[in-house]
């Protein structure tokens, strides 16, 4: 099926679903038809010029001009030049009008091309712009939970500090009580004895 201007220019593509923007691949398939009329269109003025080359060389003069050169040759001496001056009209005009179409598809292409170009970089800015804004709180949360972390290292540090103290003062009141108390009856038991060996041997029945 050919591809006219008005094909190009009321085209719709179909919306993506988890994103913005057109499709890719059905941009580049669109593309790719354009292409392929763009390359025809190229091939027909190629073939156009060429005919129009030939018939202003004077190569197709001489089919048309033959049968009346045969009746009158004086008489029909001005028509081969009256007809080649209408003919370049009609392939100029025909050579013009597919060389528009052909700027006009390939204005559109461009077109097209231009703005799939500006949605990926706008895209990739905002996943840019995404990813940098979770890496920072990420980051934050980490600081966050790291300065919580040592707030509480350091209340359990000086808890444990305060702790240690305590014992060290519990277990030296209890060898200075059981100092003392080792004291008392080392003392208690030297009295005995000094006591024990003043009495007499009647005294404790021997």
């Amino acid at each position: 099926m050919a591809l006219t201007p008005d094909d190009v220019v009321t085209k719709q593509f179909q919306h993506v679903r988890f994103k913005e923007g057109f499709d890719p691949d059905e941009v580049d398939d669109f593309l790719d038809e354009i292409v392929v009329e763009w390359r025809k269109t190229i091939a027909e003025n190629e073939e156009l010029k060429a005919k129009l080359a030939a018939f202003e060389s004077g190569e197709a003069a001489p089919a048309t001009v033959a049968a009346p050169v045969a009746e009158e040759p004086k008489a029909e001496e001005p028509a081969p030049v009256e007809t080649p001056a209408p003919a370049p009209a009609a392939p100029v005009t025909s050579d013009a009008e597919p060389a528009a179409q052909s700027a006009g598809i390939i204005e559109l292409a461009q077109r097209l091309h231009d703005e799939h170009v500006a949605e990926g970089k706008a895209q990739r800015d905002q996943l840019i712009g995404e990813a940098q804004a979770q890496a920072a709180s990420i980051v934050a949360e980490a600081e966050q939970k790291g300065r919580e972390e040592r707030a509480r290292l350091e209340k359990e540090r000086v808890t444990l500090e305060g702790r240690i103290t305590e014992l060290r003062n519990f277990e030296r009141d209890y060898r200075s009580q059981l100092r003392s108390y080792i004291e008392g009856q080392l003392r208690d038991l030297d009295t005995s004895a000094s006591s024990s060996g003043s009495t007499p041997v009647s005294a404790i029945g021997l």
